[in-house]
């Protein structure tokens, strides 16, 4: 069952890659779907935490409302995504004896540095995006703290904190459709599925089986 779930995740994965650019049709939007909803029931068949399973499912709904046009789309997949970090958030607490300092001062620094680069940009989002990219530096300070049992998670983390640092230059900076910005799509969504993936084999470890 393992071996045919993860070929349908990277299939779908690769399959969405030449996707990242073009208009949003349901086609596009059901492919950019399947790999998390995949991880997800994975987690779940594998008896992974709740928090695991709830931020995998939260994020494939993420990415079925980014992959539609429209603000509103967009606040319901900033909204997915928010509250897949927090689900991370308590996932990581649980596993902590201390934290990294090191990691919450470069956080800090990534996240007041989005007030130069981003906020200005962000229009009437700015408020919802603060909030989206305070959520992600916890997340990513948390997983940074992780003991080395879980380092997997916070390889996948920062993978994921990298993404949505393409999808936020991508989105505010750059003009769609130009070779950039598909390059971006394409660099992000790499970076999201093998981060997501390593989180979900950190803390699954049984879903490495292929049997």
């Amino acid at each position: 069952m393992n071996i045919i779930l993860w070929g349908l995740a990277g299939a779908s994965a690769l399959a969405y890659l030449p996707m990242t650019g073009r208009a949003p049709t349901l086609w596009r939007s059901g492919i950019k779907t399947i790999p998390l909803s995949l991880f997800a029931l994975l987690a779940f068949l594998h008896g992974g935490s709740s928090w695991l399973i709830f931020g995998l499912v939260l994020s494939a709904l993420g990415d079925l409302a980014l992959s539609r046009e429209g603000k509103r789309h967009f606040l319901i997949g900033l909204v997915s995504f928010a509250l897949a970090h927090l689900c991370y958030v308590f996932l990581f607490w649980a596993k902590l004896d201390t934290l990294f300092w090191p990691g919450i001062v470069l956080l800090a620094g990534v996240a007041l540095s989005t007030e130069f680069w981003l906020a200005p940009h962000t229009g009437a989002l700015r408020a919802p995006v603060r909030v989206y990219v305070l959520l992600i530096s916890v997340m990513t300070v948390l997983a940074l703290s992780l003991p080395e049992t879980w380092r997997l998670a916070s390889l996948g983390a920062v993978l994921f904190l990298l993404s949505d640092l393409i999808l936020a230059i991508q989105l505010f900076r750059m003009t769609p459709g130009t070779r950039a910005a598909r390059r971006a799509g394409y660099l992000l969504w790499t970076l999201y599925i093998c981060g997501q993936g390593a989180i979900l084999l950190a803390f699954v470890p049984r879903v490495w089986g292929l049997s």
